[in-house]
C-alpha cells in the first residue's frame, strides 16, 4: 500500500510534517502487520530478533521513529517470552536458564578481553565504532553479568556509538548487544 493510498485511514502511529523525515509509513505497517500475523497463528519465520534486526527506510512525513521503536520493543518482548514458553513447555525451565548462562559466559568471556582490544578493529582508513564508547558499554554489561547491577533491554537497544578510523568493527558489537538483550530478554 502506498503512502498516498494510507493516508485514507488512520496511521498507526504519529505522522511527521513533511520538514522531518521518519520511518516511510507503508514499510512499518507491512513489517507489523507480518509480524501480528506471526504472532497470532503461531507460525515459524519471525522472531524476536527478527523484531530487533528490523529497519525501515527514511522519509519526509513518515512515521515517528520514537513511537515506532518503543511499539517494536514491545512486539520483541511479547515475541520474545513466546520463545519461552515454548522452550520451557518443550525441554523444561532448565533448558531455558542453561541456554542464557551458557549465553551469558560468552558474553563475559569475550568482554573480559583487554580494553581497547575487545573486538576487532577496522582499517586504517574506514571507520567502526567509537572504541572508547563501546569499551563503556561493555563496562556497564559486565558489571550487569557480574555484579548483577541494573540494566535493561531497553537501555542496550538506544545504545549509539560515533564512528572514528580504525573502530572497532560494527557487525561484532552489533553480534554483542543483540545477544546481551537475548539474555536479557531471557532472564526477565
Amino acid at each position: 500500500m502506498t503512502d498516498s493510498a494510507r493516508s485514507d485511514a488512520a496511521p498507526s502511529f504519529p505522522v511527521l510534517s513533511r520538514r522531518h523525515k521518519g520511518y516511510q509509513r507503508a514499510a512499518v505497517d507491512t513489517f507489523l502487520g507480518r509480524a501480528r500475523r506471526a504472532f497470532e497463528d503461531g507460525s515459524e519465520g519471525i522472531g524476536s530478533a527478527d523484531i530487533r534486526g528490523a529497519s525501515f527506510p527514511l522519509v519526509r512525513g513518515g512515521y515517528d521513529i520514537a513511537a515506532v521503536d518503543a511499539a517494536l520493543a514491545r512486539v520483541e518482548e511479547a515475541f520474545a517470552q513466546r520463545e519461552r514458553a515454548v522452550v520451557v513447555s518443550t525441554a523444561g525451565a532448565s533448558a531455558w536458564v542453561g541456554k542464557a548462562r551458557t549465553d551469558a559466559q560468552v558474553i563475559l568471556d569475550h568482554l573480559d578481553r583487554p580494553q581497547k582490544h575487545r573486538f576487532a578493529r577496522t582499517g586504517l582508513l574506514t571507520f567502526g565504532y567509537r572504541v572508547d564508547e563501546v569499551d563503556h558499554v561493555a563496562q556497564r554489561i559486565l558489571r550487569f553479568l557480574r555484579d548483577g547491577e541494573p540494566l535493561t533491554a531497553e537501555q542496550v537497544r538506544q545504545t549509539a556509538f560515533r564512528m572514528q578510523r580504525r573502530g572497532y568493527r560494527e557487525e561484532q558489537v552489533d553480534a554483542l548487544l543483540d545477544a546481551t538483550i537475548d539474555v536479557l530478554l531471557a532472564i526477565r
